[in-house]
């Protein structure tokens, strides 16, 4: 553009302050300064969301620095180019005359051109004898050049925030699934905690990710999502404490005591010699799996466990078995003593022996110490459920007509 000239745009579009300083902004540039135009038009590109472009303007963008000859944008060189409608929509491709001055407009309000019309608006360049162009009608390019340095940390902004978003993204995806796996090994484990809580308060999290998320969206569901897992990391880690309590109590406390050793008693035959007589009597061998009983006598015996399982009420030995996962985890049995003790008894009988035990867990110190040391009985052939679920309903009162089937 030439020094202290002031175009006016030509027909309907009228002038603009903001249009009058680019103008000129634009002669304001060192006569010494140069800048390859394609790296221009690369950090254009980059910047293109902060600019308010489409992909299409860019095109348009590329199609008229392809009508300047050099790659240097220097500022005592001619800087309008002049092509016709026709030729812009060859070089962008095809694009339609309509969505061409659409754009040729947005690439104005952004700043990166400016309109040099001429007094009829045609696009044409006069030259003098010696045929250099003395003077051109078209498009001023000029302030690709004046904002070179602008756009380059425009562009290097916008690669930092896209780097720092898929990072972002990154750390969510990885919290979602340490969350998501932490609930199922606690469920399948059956840790103690409010997990039903826990995994509804992860699916909101959950439910709050948009479609097309913004940094701030990211950033705020990965605060909240990194505090659901620090709650849950912490709430495992007491749990694993305690268990390794109740173990180092179970090496050390071999023998529960019972502020009531008969009803303890009571959960035991009194010795292997009358088991073996009984055994013998029956023709039944020791190595026989432990008897079954029904699962009314259990919960007849035992209802206090009925509170614990799904629902709040055991319909079958798979709610009871979900039962004494729970309450193994609340009385601090380690999930290493039950599970040995379902190898040992079954799973059926493990779990009715964790109804028991609830039933007693005021008279007893140890619950974890006290289930192994009856799985080892079991193993012997010396333990057998159903003195103690006798016992137990002797204790509620409610043996009379049950009683029957046990013996």
């Amino acid at each position: 553009m030439q020094n202290g000239i002031v175009t006016t745009p030509f027909g309907r579009r009228p002038m603009t302050l903001a249009l009058f300083r680019q103008q000129s902004a634009a002669t304001m540039i060192e006569p010494s300064r140069s800048v390859d135009k394609w790296k221009v038009f690369r950090d254009a590109s980059e910047a293109r969301q902060k600019l308010g472009l489409q992909d299409r303007s860019l095109a348009v963008l590329d199609a008229l620095l392809s009508f300047y000859p050099e790659n240097e944008l220097r500022r005592d060189a001619q800087l309008v180019v002049f092509p016709s409608n026709a030729q812009l929509t060859l070089r962008a491709h095809g694009i339609a005359g309509a969505t061409l001055r659409r754009h040729l407009a947005l690439l104005v309000d952004a700043g990166l051109i400016v309109r040099k019309d001429s007094a009829n608006g045609k696009r044409y360049a006069r030259k003098g004898r010696t045929g250099e162009i003395e003077s051109a009608f078209g498009f001023d390019i000029s302030p690709l050049l004046l904002r070179a340095e602008e756009l380059a940390i425009m562009a290097q902004q916008v690669a930092a925030d896209r780097i720092a978003f898929r990072r972002a993204k990154e750390s969510l995806t990885i919290c979602r699934r340490d969350v998501r796996k932490l609930i199922a090994a606690a469920i399948t484990e059956g840790a103690g905690g409010n997990w039903t809580l826990i995994e509804e308060s992860y699916g909101a999290l959950v439910a709050r990710i948009p479609r097309s998320p913004t940094m701030f969206d990211i950033i705020s569901i990965l605060e909240d999502m990194e505090h659901l897992r620090d709650e849950i990391i912490n709430l495992l880690e007491t749990q694993q404490k305690v268990e390794n309590y109740s173990t180092n109590d179970a090496h050390s406390e071999r023998h529960i005591q019972s502020s009531n050793p008969e009803s303890l008693n009571e959960l035991e035959p009194s010795s292997r010699t009358k088991l073996e007589a009984s055994s013998l009597k029956k023709g039944v061998s020791q190595e026989e799996p432990m008897r079954i009983f029904p699962l009314a006598l259990v919960l007849k015996a035992c209802p206090e466990i009925s509170s614990y399982g799904p629902s709040g009420i055991i319909n079958n030995w798979r709610d009871l078995m979900c039962a004494a996962v729970v309450v193994r985890s609340m009385l601090g049995v380690s999930p290493s003593a039950y599970q040995h003790a379902c190898e040992i008894m079954g799973p059926e009988n493990a779990a009715a022996t964790i109804a028991c035990i609830l039933e007693r867990s005021g008279h007893i110190n140890s619950a974890g110490a006290y289930l192994r040391d009856l799985t080892a009985k079991a193993k012997r052939g010396e333990f057998s459920l159903g003195p103690a679920l006798m016992a137990l309903l002797r204790a509620n009162n409610g043996g009379g007509d049950i009683a029957l089937k046990v013996s």
